[in-house]
């Protein structure tokens, strides 16, 4: 699946910027790339038992606490997924997750949680499946496409 090709089947207006591979927020932070969309970070975790799988979206600088994440979810026990779950289920790699990346989850197993705050800004940066490019895209340009894709999220406090 090409990405862009997605994005301009279905009009949704972003901006490309090219870079040096990242692995994560501080070292995109330190390429100083000067992008007007708010950064974001995305945690692929799970619940205790591996039954439930999450992609969290949330402001770069904010920190998770999963105790209490489990508790907003009503879920038990949350922690990282392993990196082979993160490509078994979004076909991608620590460092290159995004957003995006929910559309490859075709048999919806991958529950999407953003952080409310997310929707205060008119545009996020997410990676386009590479962690060697970061896009700006609009908030509406998003939702667009997870409508598209027939997915809902998960609306939560951060």
């Amino acid at each position: 699946m090409n990405i862009y090709n997605v994005l301009d089947e279905l009009s949704v207006d972003y901006q490309r910027y090219d870079h040096p591979a990242v692995f994560n927020c501080e070292q995109a932070h330190l390429l100083d790339l000067n992008i007007d969309g708010v950064a974001t970070k995305n945690l692929f975790i799970r619940d205790r038992k591996g039954s439930r799988h999450f992609l969290v979206v949330v402001i770069a600088d904010k920190s998770v606490n999963l105790k209490s994440l489990s508790q907003q979810l009503s879920v038990t026990s949350l922690r990282f997924a392993s990196p082979r779950r993160l490509d078994k289920y979004l076909g991608t790699i620590p460092g290159a997750v995004s957003i995006l990346d929910i559309i490859k989850d075709h048999h919806h197993e991958v529950e999407l949680v953003i952080d409310k705050s997310i929707f205060n800004y008119s545009s996020l940066q997410c990676h386009p499946f590479t962690n060697t490019a970061t896009l700006d895209i609009s908030i509406a340009g998003v939702q667009q496409l997870l409508a598209h894709y027939q997915r809902s999220y998960i609306e939560i406090d951060l």
